[in-house]
């Protein structure tokens, strides 16, 4: 099981640390590195996993959380992103409790602390696989490799390709997925017993603990079923010595046939058969959980995947591949989003870019064909574990098994970067044994590469601290990237400046014509602005491509309402419930558009709907009193009202609105307690202080009316019939101070 000194470690360009040591360092490059994400806000793809997720608020039900995808929507809806990871959800759940509320500041320092454990893990992981497997007398692990394995780990911690995982919150699911595989193969090594040089002998127990830790890492992210790949590997060349390429040829020039037998007695086929079992009985139970159905991917996902042609569907699959490798190689162009045009596809044998390809693969096969055939034992077997490391966690990522949602994803490079830091590592300490009159510029060049790493860590964390440095930093690496341009102008226009918002919005519909929530949200703008004839245009567009966008129907119903196309509008606010059942904003658009027809019956219909779908549906409510206050109907606009702040106790509108109605059924004290109260709450609500004046006017308290509409004036000057009002108090207390003797 253990091998002999690796010859190039004594080379490598560091000190040999303790193990405790040499774990402290790693972890402190790797907080170095992203610690300042620590005070970033919730970006990206986190408002819709953590600020919108219902999962995580201590109302919902614990249970939910196995029942329904990392977006909180339930596994068995179509829309479902089919994404299970519930043991993610529950840490994002903790954060929530632990800091009483949605403070993004926990979550990211518990992102920045996974890693750094991650990496200092990573020395045990990398010392094994190069070193193999050797027990000192109290029963401890050797390490053989202590240099190696540390500059790996250290490469590991700094690789700028880490960011989106460790600096986006959302990217916990990696960093747990990558804890519980590294766990996983850890304990699966504790399976073989300590101090002995007897391979028939291994620990069933630890071989199902190890199989319980992958189950974990998959309850985190799906790739972690990978680690039983990594975990047969290391199995087939470290436990049983199995040269690869000798059994290879045996197998095929049928000669000297395997003995069977000694493969048995080795427990080799035991420990895959377990493994095996282990890992069908995960996939089984995860296909049931998922609804036995992949989820639904579109075009804009994965362009490549929707080819005709299965040729040139290879053949971009293969660029994707080649960019994954470019993005270890060289991390400097990183994006949150690689979708959209970020990467034509490749429509021809003659397209420039077929270059890379070749390359990427005389690459590969140089690397395959050096691992099984070196005459290097050492040099081979190392090889073949760090491209299996490299290789099998980005599996399930390469489209081969099934279509995947994404162009490029940096973070599914997590745990494939490993293999490639433990490649890079083996091969700069080569050099060094090989090259030893270059061994000072060797050890300058680990240096700088360690500090440009740490540099760019620093940089691209910092970008990911808000939406607005994010969105704005992938215009640089993607500007045919339609989405890019789409998240910019959302986030300019989130911040009041709509003008820049409609620059990118158009940019990105142009960049991509058939775009329909650019279209929608450029629609909603120009709606704002009054722009009515072109936003009608773009949301009908919208609605022609989609005809299921429900939102965007509603839209158009807004805006042919304002165009008074009040038919149009009716048909299309009906369309939108037709595909949004639940929909209660456009429940209350449609009763606008039918108290704007004095359809009242109908209004007040669909904004008790409205509310019977969001009880706290504010405006709903306080249409409803307002409706039935203007129709005379004062008794049910009170229940109305009544019924409202016992829903939304602390809502100053309906306060407001039911404060009027009881005024005017001559309830004055209890108007009064109402109109006060919500002027508690909203101290500069003139028409508020203008209404308690009118109702301290009725009621005959001259002074506190007077006090009310020159409070009311004072934060309006121009409130209409306000003025009037006052004017006809201080003639009124005029008369009454002549006609007092």
């Amino acid at each position: 099981m253990a091998l002999t000194e690796v010859y190039w470690d004594n080379q490598i360009p560091l000190p040999k640390l303790a193990p405790v040591q040499a774990k402290v360092t790693v972890s402190l490059v790797a907080l170095l590195c992203f610690i300042n994400s620590y005070d970033g806000e919730f970006v990206f793809d986190d408002s819709e996993a953590i600020v919108n997720n219902k999962d995580l608020r201590p109302a919902t039900p614990l249970n939910n959380i196995w029942r329904n995808d990392f977006w909180g929507s339930n596994l068995s809806s179509n829309s479902s992103h089919k994404s299970y990871r519930p043991l993610t959800v529950l840490t994002f759940r903790l954060n929530y409790l632990l800091a009483g509320g949605l403070y993004p500041v926990g979550f990211h320092v518990l992102n920045i602390i996974l890693h750094a454990v991650i990496s200092a893990l990573m020395i045990d992981v990398f010392a094994i696989l190069i070193g193999g497997l050797a027990y000192g007398e109290k029963g401890r692990i050797l390490k053989h490799t202590p240099k190696t394995s540390l500059l790996a780990a250290l490469f590991f911690a700094a690789h700028p390709v880490h960011t989106e995982s460790v600096a986006g919150i959302v990217g916990r699911a990696d960093l747990l997925c990558a804890l519980f595989f590294q766990l996983s193969f850890l304990t699966y090594c504790k399976a073989f017993t300590r101090g002995s040089d007897r391979n028939d002998r291994f620990s069933v127990q630890w071989v199902v603990v190890s199989l319980l830790l992958c189950a974990a890492a998959m309850l985190c992210k799906e790739q972690g079923i990978t680690v039983l790949g990594v975990n047969a590997v290391f199995d087939v060349l470290l436990i049983c010595n199995v040269n690869v390429y000798e059994l290879g040829q045996r197998l095929l020039l049928r000669k000297n046939p395997l003995d069977v037998s000694e493969l048995f007695r080795s427990g080799l086929l035991t420990r895959l058969a377990l493994m095996g079992l282990g890992g069908l009985l995960m996939l089984y139970a995860r296909w049931r959980i998922m609804g036995t159905g992949p989820p639904a991917f579109t075009e804009v996902d994965n362009p490549a995947s929707f080819a005709e042609n299965i040729f040139l569907r290879i053949v971009n699959y293969n660029y994707y591949y080649t960019l994954n490798a470019w993005l270890l190689l060289c991390p400097w162009w990183l994006c949150f989003d690689w979708s959209m045009g970020c990467v034509p596809l490749i429509k021809s044998a003659t397209d420039w870019r077929m270059v890379w390809l070749l390359l990427f693969w005389c690459i590969l096969i140089g690397l395959i064909s050096q691992a099984l055939c070196s005459q290097d034992r050492q040099r081979r077997r190392t090889l073949t574990l760090g491209l299996v490391l490299l290789v099998v966690p980005f599996l399930p990522a390469c489209n081969l098994f099934f279509r995947v949602g994404f162009v490029i994803a940096e973070r599914v490079l997590y745990l494939s970067s490993a293999g490639y830091c433990l490649l890079l590592a083996c091969s700069l300490g080569h050099c060094c044994y090989c090259w030893t009159k270059y061994r000072k510029l060797l050890c300058a060049s680990v240096l700088a590469l360690l500090c440009v790493y740490v540099a760019r860590c620093a940089l691209r964390s910092h970008q990911w601290q808000s939406e607005q440095s994010l969105f704005t930093s992938a215009l640089s690496v993607c500007p045919l990237n339609a989405k890019v341009h789409y998240n910019v102008g959302k986030n300019l226009a989130d911040r009041g400046n709509t003008t820049a918002a409609i620059r990118y919005y158009r940019e990105a519909v142009r960049l991509h014509p058939t775009y329909v929530h650019a279209m929608n949200n450029l629609g909603n703008i120009l709606k704002e602005r009054n722009e009515l004839i072109e936003a009608e245009q773009l949301l009908s567009k919208a609605v022609s491509i989609q005809p299921d966008f429900a939102a965007a129907w509603m839209n158009l119903g807004i805006v042919q309402n304002s165009l008074q196309k009040f038919e149009e509008a009716e048909q299309s606010y009906w369309n939108a419930i037709r595909f949004r059942k639940k929909y209660p904003d456009c429940y209350y658009n449609l009763g606008r558009l039918y108290a704007d027809q004095n359809r009242h019956v109908d209004a007040l219909n669909a904004w008790r709907n409205a509310t019977v779908l969001k009880p706290d549906h504010s405006l709903a409510w306080n249409n409803m009193v307002i409706l039935l206050d203007n129709t005379g109907n004062l008794g049910q606009a009170e229940l109305i009202g009544r019924e409202a702040l016992k829903l939304l106790p602390k809502d100053h509108t309906i306060m407001f609105s039911l404060a009027n109605v009881l005024g005017k059924l001559q309830k004055y004290k209890e108007s009064e307690g109402f109109f006060l109260h919500a002027l508690r709450i909203n101290p500069n609500a003139a028409s508020c202080h203008g209404n308690l004046a009118v109702l301290y006017h009725r009621w005959g308290k001259l002074e506190l009316a007077k006090k009310h509409y020159e409070l009311s004036l004072k934060l309006d000057p121009e409130a209409p019939g306000t003025r009037d009002n006052y004017n006809m108090l201080r003639r009124k207390l005029d008369q009454l101070k002549r006609s007092t003797p």
